[in-house]
């Protein structure tokens, strides 16, 4: 399980089909090598994956490279296929006994990929990227949109928000100049898809009501 609160920004640094349903991926990181477990989950832009392989960085920047690999469920439902060495991953660890749940549960289990229709920056700044916040508006996967509410949880590219309006499958969530400071949002742009993982209440809430008789 993880929370959605991204703890650090790492790079592909190795992509490779390895057949039509796998790829293997090396991504570098700042987190040190003796805090990461070979089997262990890390949320990679909302997308639970296994480390597979540990790595010191070739750089000399501190942290390591650690490896992971896709499999045919990931890569279809998802944007995994499509990165390349360059490509920068909001990363998160999972949860451990006793650490502090600051956004929501995340499962890691991505529903499907969202689309930016629209960004719209809030009180602009030149010392900010989309001023001081923005508004992110992004088309639902199919199927999706009966799963979100306003001021409810989503997670998108491993990012816990809140959502602010919905209306049919469009809904929007505001970021300000620290989330764009410590994930890869500040980088997005209108047409670009984003990782999407409903809240997992809302997702068992509907369950429930389909199977009440007459549900």
């Amino acid at each position: 399980m993880f929370t959605g609160i991204v703890t650090a920004i790492g790079t592909v640094t190795q992509a490779r089909k390895m057949g039509p349903s796998l790829k293997r991926l090396a991504i570098s990181c700042p987190w040190e090598a003796d805090g990461i477990e070979i089997g262990a989950s890390i949320a990679c832009a909302g997308v639970c994956l296994t480390v597979t392989a540990l790595n010191p960085r070739e750089d000399g920047e501190p942290g390591c490279v650690f490896q992971v690999e896709a499999a045919a469920e990931t890569l279809s439902k998802t944007l995994v296929g499509e990165w390349e060495v360059g490509t920068p991953i909001n990363l998160e660890r999972s949860l451990k006994m006793g650490d502090e749940l600051g956004g929501h549960l995340v499962t890691g289990h991505v529903d499907g990929v969202g689309s930016i229709i629209k960004v719209d920056a809030i009180a602009p700044d030149p010392d900010e990227p989309w001023g001081a916040t923005a508004r992110f508006h992004i088309r639902a996967p199919q199927g999706l949109a009966r799963f979100i509410a306003a001021k409810g949880s989503i997670c998108l590219d491993g990012t816990s928000l809140t959502v602010n309006t919905v209306e049919d499958d469009v809904f929007t969530v505001l970021l300000i100049p620290h989330s764009f400071s410590v994930t890869t949002w500040g980088q997005r742009k209108q047409g670009d898809g984003v990782h999407v993982e409903v809240d997992l209440m809302a997702r068992y809430a509907a369950r429930l009501a389909e199977a009440r008789p007459g549900g």
